[in-house]
């Protein structure tokens, strides 16, 4: 299993933006689905966006589509989430997420349910 380190949380105002960052020592060319997931207080991990090399198109949760963005850099194996228009209830601590699935749909299966082990997260809190 690949290790990862989220980076760039911290606190924001509600409307303002921020970029996590993921990054692994290196990204073996078989990890080609990555993701974003968070955790609430008191609540589950729930999968933000994934991206997959196999599929058109990235998923994300209903809540974040059309704020957040997912992408990937490979010559830096860094991940990103670009996060605009943050709400109270885009606070979380958030993590992400990688494995090999050379089927198509497999960004929306990382989404629905990872089962490897969390790295440390970066927490995000949105607050005026």
């Amino acid at each position: 299993q690949v290790q990862l380190v989220e980076s760039g949380g911290g606190l924001v105002q509600p409307g303002g933006s921020l970029t996590l960052s993921c990054t692994a020592s290196e990204f073996p060319s078989e990890y080609n689905v990555i993701g974003w997931f968070r955790q609430a207080p008191g609540k589950e991990h729930e999968g933000v966006s994934c991206l997959s090399t196999k599929d058109a198109m990235p998923v994300y949760e209903a809540a974040v589509q059309g704020r957040f963005t997912i992408s990937r850099d490979n010559a830096k194996n860094t991940a990103y989430l670009r996060m605009n228009n943050l709400q109270p209830s885009d606070t979380a601590k958030y993590f992400c997420a990688a494995r090999p699935d050379p089927i198509r749909g497999g960004a929306e299966r990382l989404c629905k349910k990872f089962f490897g082990a969390w790295g440390p997260g970066t927490e995000v809190i949105v607050s005026s």
